[in-house]
């Protein structure tokens, strides 16, 4: 018999509804039973694309004699962390303080009835193993101590909610004085953790970091820091020619095992490949390197392809795993590819994928990297590189055709508002910078899903499935959308979206911000009411949900003039500035709006008739100005701010505007160029 998962809307929670385990989804009713039978909760948070999560629900979950166990002792809750992010932050930071290690996934927490942590832990095997308990066993264990020892579970408690009230971040006492001195220091972090032979930074495994990368190219636009833009083109490079980028599909996957991006954890996941691919449209505008332009081409068009719902939203995940096995989906073994290539393509392939050495992944099989550039490859097999680059084409199509009669990877088809944004805007700004309509259509689409959908009331909802939008939005739904709606009004303005930016900033106001102190909590005033109320603006892996709202409101500031909108950015910065002083490493997304509260974004409005902005807006996107926001007012619009309202000519002008100064109107774009390269921000 199903359990009261089949119910719910989470293909994650859905794969667990037909376990022996009587799993309840978070909620007033699961509550309520642990109170009423005097129960400790077993709280699992996993994701559908989770290779452990899978591994744990096989062992365990579909375990009778393991089921049986969790159902006599506790009230055994299952939650979607991309759900419910809420929760998912909360109980790590938990887990970290009770064991004083990293969480993961799968997250399994023991709280009390009223959901006060008191033991935790990630994967646990059935067996001990591992040197971890076998589950069965632990679960005992755990269920014995929660009536035994209540006293200390209780101490426990409280001592456990004080420490999650210390993780709030602490106003500054008097006067905040905002200097360049955290830009600099997080400069010179990055420097030092940088990985000078594969690119990133740190070691295995390795993170895309997408947020560092974004801030070393943004220092380098501002001072030309040659060091921050050679580790941003050097990692994004490194990355797209490596196994964690799929050479067939397009597309990112989550992190790579080892340090030099060879074999990834082959999920993907859709907050990785917006940030991603906007990256990588943006590294083409500063080196004109065609590697660039393949990526975003290829993952673009992976995006629609695969990601996009016919109703518009993008769905959230690719699994790692296909018939049971991690990455069975994209490895080859050498004779496959040869059965399936000529031998002349055969010969280019496996020089250029790197098949021609020892298997890379688990000594069977190829994974598929670029070992050798195309011009390498033409120097070895004599063939003139226009040559070998047909080959390799066409070994590329043959491969992908045979990839796609596999079984695929499961997708997880649920749609989030925070995820969507993400990848709005990061086809918004890779279809500006590549002037590729289609793909700022496929922005428009899904931002035409989420306004027709997951908008009620003036109020977001967080997730969709099967006809279904429900859970009140996130701090990280409003500022990511929000960023979002400003990158499509810089690639093809609608006054719709401009007043739709205003609608959310609103909501971030009024029921996010935090009025006494500054900044924005994550979960709105009137949120289901849990242990902990987190405000954090570190970066993780999705930007800090506080780094973006403070950016993106001191953008629309300077659209529309809004002093409210800079002034609850100033207020997130003055919160947080303590923690930027002190350690601004993982605080990029702040640091970037803390850049342009120092040195004003410049606002240019270019005016004139629509057939004569095209070669405006080519001029502009082929270069990279991040601290520039740019508006193609076309023709005559009614119902625009004061800031923007210029004088409509029968020729293109443009405006450069800093702070609330404006230069006189420019007339050819070669002369706007020129000004956007003059010293300081551009």
């Amino acid at each position: 018999m199903s359990n009261r998962l089949a119910r719910t809307t989470s293909p994650y929670l859905q794969q667990h509804a037909e376990n022996p385990v009587d799993w309840q989804p978070w909620d007033g009713e699961a509550l309520r039973l642990a109170r009423e039978q005097d129960k400790p909760i077993l709280l699992s948070v996993g994701y559908s694309a989770c290779h452990w999560c899978h591994v744990m629900a096989h062992e365990s979950f579909e375990d009778a004699q393991i089921a049986a166990i969790m159902n006599q002792h506790f009230i055994n809750i299952k939650v979607d962390r991309e759900e419910r992010p809420d929760l998912d932050q909360i109980y790590q930071l938990a887990h970290q303080m009770l064991t004083q290690r990293a969480g993961g996934w799968p997250l399994t927490m023991f709280l009390t009835p009223d959901g006060k942590p008191f033991f935790g832990g990630t994967y646990f095997p059935k067996e001990a193993r591992y040197n971890l308990p076998g589950f069965g066993s632990l679960l005992l264990r755990v269920a014995q101590f929660y009536h035994e020892k209540r006293d200390q579970v209780l101490v426990q408690n409280d001592a456990l909610l004080g420490a999650l009230k210390k993780t709030l971040p602490v106003p500054a006492v008097g006067a905040v004085c905002f200097t360049s001195g955290p830009l600099e220091e997080a400069s010179a972090a990055l420097r030092g953790s940088f990985d000078a032979q594969h690119g990133g930074f740190g070691g295995a495994p390795k993170f895309p970091h997408a947020t560092e990368l974004e801030f070393s190219l943004r220092r380098y636009a501002a001072k030309g820091e040659e060091q921050a833009l050679h580790m941003g083109v050097f990692s994004l490079g490194s990355m797209a020619l490596g196994g964690i980028y799929d050479h067939l599909g397009g597309g990112f996957c989550r992190y790579s095992v080892d340090a030099a991006w060879t074999i990834p954890h082959f999920e993907k996941m859709l907050y990785d490949n917006g940030p991603l691919l906007r990256l990588s449209a943006e590294a083409l505008a500063l080196t004109s390197n065609p590697l660039f332009e393949r990526v975003a081409r290829e993952t673009a068009a992976w995006v629609m392809r695969e990601m996009q719902s016919p109703e518009g939203g993008y769905y959230s995940t690719l699994d790692a795993d296909s018939e049971g096995e991690e990455g069975k989906f994209y490895i080859w073994t050498r004779e496959e590819v040869q059965s399936l290539l000529t031998p002349e393509e055969n010969a280019v392939a496996a020089l250029c994928y790197g098949l021609d050495g020892p298997p890379n992944f688990e000594n069977t099989h190829w994974h598929l990297r670029i070992a050798r550039t195309i011009d390498e490859v033409a120097t070895q097999t004599g063939l003139a590189e226009e040559m070998s680059e047909t080959l390799l084409h066409s070994a590329k199509a043959k491969l992908f055709v045979a990839r796609e009669k596999r079984v695929h990877p499961g997708r997880d088809e649920k749609i989030l508002t925070s995820w969507n944004a993400l990848m709005i805007q990061g086809m918004a700004r890779a279809g500006f910078i590549l002037d590729d309509a289609g793909w700022i259509a496929s922005a428009r689409r899904a931002l035409a899903f989420i306004r027709s959908t997951m908008w009620r009331d003036g109020r977001l909802m967080a997730t969709y499935k099967d006809g279904t939008a429900h859970l009140a939005a996130y701090l990280d739904d409003y500022a990511f959308l929000l960023a979002a709606l400003l990158e499509l009004l810089q690639a093809d303005y609608d006054q719709d979206d401009l007043e739709f930016a205003e609608q959310l900033a609103a909501v971030l106001l009024e029921r996010f911000e935090d009025k006494e102190t500054g900044g924005f909590f994550f979960t709105a005033h009137d949120h289901e009411a849990l242990i902990h109320r987190p405000k954090s603006g570190y970066d993780n892996a999705t930007p800090s949900g506080n780094g973006v709202a403070a950016l993106a409101l001191t953008r629309l500031y300077h659209i529309t003039g809004k002093p409210a909108y800079q002034a609850a950015a100033e207020g997130t910065l003055r919160l947080f500035y303590s923690d930027l002083q002190r350690q601004p490493s993982g605080y990029s997304t702040l640091l970037m709006a803390l850049e342009e509260m120092l040195e004003p974004t410049r606002l240019v409005i270019i005016r004139g008739p629509a057939d004569e902005l095209a070669a405006w807006r080519q001029a502009v996107a082929r270069e990279y100005h991040p601290h520039s926001h740019f508006l193609f007012l076309a023709g005559e619009l009614t119902g625009l701010p004061a800031s923007l309202d210029k004088p409509v000519a029968d020729q293109v002008n443009a405006w450069v505007c800093s702070g609330v100064t404006c230069l006189p109107p420019i007339a050819s774009n070669a002369q706007l160029l020129a000004v956007l390269k003059t010293p300081g921000i551009g």
